[in-house]
């Protein structure tokens, strides 16, 4: 913070002026929550590796897999799932609501659908407490595959893709049902990924079908691996991919982006920004890497169903990947031993992700509505103007603004709570601008790009 000498040859208003600012200064720096810390501390490494031990004994977790076998095959596995959910439930007095949410397949629905299967997802529900049908989820998948996507009956561990990203989202709930939130918090186990995406498209459907409020979707797909195939060691670094815009927009709102920007502006950009903001602020130590692209390049994950439903989704995976060990048949040829092992899976860096998700959930779950009917004005003017409609519980506003050509919000300002301001001085040709919500704990809701003019 710069130092201000009070001599003298100031005045009394002049001097009023600089204490009000050095406490304003110091409001606006001091914008963390100790709650997040101790997020943070709580998520356990040696939970995480029990986890993912479990899964990967269950042999193999294929969607087509047995059902019955309370050792063996998909069924024990969401079983012990449940479980997990149900005794965290216990410990927290009932704060969750567990179930399966369930969808029936045809064999031949696609070439990876041999025989007729029910696509069954985990859900636990922590439930807020002031707005219980607004909803921010964490998923894992609890499938696994070997090289052929229909063999049903192989050893498939799975131990990284995915136990790792099941196991995060299972530590997350024992976590997080420690504290109460005003936001729903969901933690799910997904069905049916490697079959394609079936779990995903059944949850979103059943979300419709209850018309919850999603908050927007943290998709964790392999999260555990630290050494890449091309021999990069990374345990710092990792991915969160988002799509542009919604497929859901209309041609009206495809038109006005021509005119008025937005290109990389859909909810699910601003879900991944907000990551982003909330890794830096409270894991410094971590090196998010926002990828501008709805998945892995001509791939997909278990997030891509809820963004088809026009909702905010990312997924949030490792940086550096080794094909060895995905969808292999567990072997060794030429001396590199192939398959998806638990031996691979690095839990240190496992936990960093967890926590990772954790705060954001505690975030969002923590924070207001977001505003809406964020309208624009300042054409041909030196300034820019903002409306916008307030949010239930909100205690104000930030407004931010960007470089068109930056990948975060750079620049902001806190206006207190009203409905619209005036930001002098800033031309409106140069910049992208966006409106959060703020909570009386600080907690900001995503932030919202503009879609109306004034």
């Amino acid at each position: 913070m710069k130092r201000y000498l009070i001599n003298s040859t100031m005045t009394t208003k002049k001097i009023i002026l600089v204490n009000l600012f050095l406490v304003l200064s110091l409001l606006v720096t001091a914008q963390t929550d100790q709650m997040m810390y101790n997020i943070i501390d709580a998520v356990s490494e040696k939970r995480i590796q029990q986890d993912v031990q479990t899964l990967t004994d269950f042999g193999t977790r294929h969607t087509l897999s047995d059902t019955i076998s309370a050792t063996r095959g998909i069924g024990a596995a969401r079983r012990w799932i449940k479980t997990e959910f149900e005794k965290i439930s216990d410990q927290c007095n009932k704060c969750l609501d567990v179930f399966y949410q369930k969808d029936f397949v045809e064999k031949g629905d696609n070439p990876r659908i041999v025989h007729d299967v029910n696509i069954v997802n985990v859900l636990a529900i922590q439930k807020g407490t002031k707005f219980p049908n607004r909803y921010i989820v964490m998923s894992g998948d609890i499938d696994s595959r070997v090289s052929d996507p229909n063999d049903f009956t192989s050893d498939s561990p799975g131990a990284n893709d995915n136990a790792s990203g099941m196991a995060g989202t299972i530590e997350a709930a024992r976590v997080l049902s420690n504290y109460t939130f005003d936001n729903s918090i969901i933690y799910v186990g997904l069905s049916g990924e490697e079959q394609g995406l079936y779990g995903g498209k059944g949850l979103a459907e059943f979300a419709k079908q209850n018309k919850w409020q999603i908050i927007g979707i943290m998709n964790n797909d392999m999260i555990g691996n630290i050494k890449g195939i091309d021999g990069v060691i990374d345990n710092r670094t990792f991915r969160i991919f988002s799509e542009p815009v919604p497929p859901t927009e209309t041609q009206k709102e495809r038109q006005m982006r021509r005119f008025y920007g937005g290109e990389v502006d859909g909810v699910s950009r601003q879900l991944a920004r907000y990551i982003h903001k909330n890794v830096k602020l409270y894991m410094p130590e971590m090196n998010p890497l926002m990828v501008y692209r709805l998945d892995r390049f001509g791939r997909g994950g278990h997030h891509r169903p809820f963004n088809d439903a026009g909702y905010a989704g990312v997924r949030i995976m490792e940086a550096h990947e080794n094909y060895t060990q995905q969808h292999q048949d567990l072997r060794v040829e030429n001396g590199i031993g192939y398959g998806d092992t638990f031996e691979h899976v690095n839990f240190a860096y496992a936990k960093k992700l967890t926590a990772v998700n954790a705060i954001n959930l505690a975030s969002l779950a923590s924070a207001p509505p977001a505003p809406k009917n964020i309208k624009i004005g300042g054409i041909v003017e030196p300034s820019v103007k903002l409306k916008w409609d307030k949010a239930k519980d909100a205690v104000g506003y930030k407004i931010y603004w960007r470089d068109t050509t930056s990948p975060t919000w750079d620049y902001s300002r806190y206006v207190g709570d009203i409905s619209e301001f005036l930001l002098k001085g800033i031309v409106i040709d140069n910049f992208f601008f966006g409106v959060a919500s703020v909570g009386k704990d600080g907690h900001e809701s995503l932030i919202i790009f503009p879609n109306k003019t004034f």
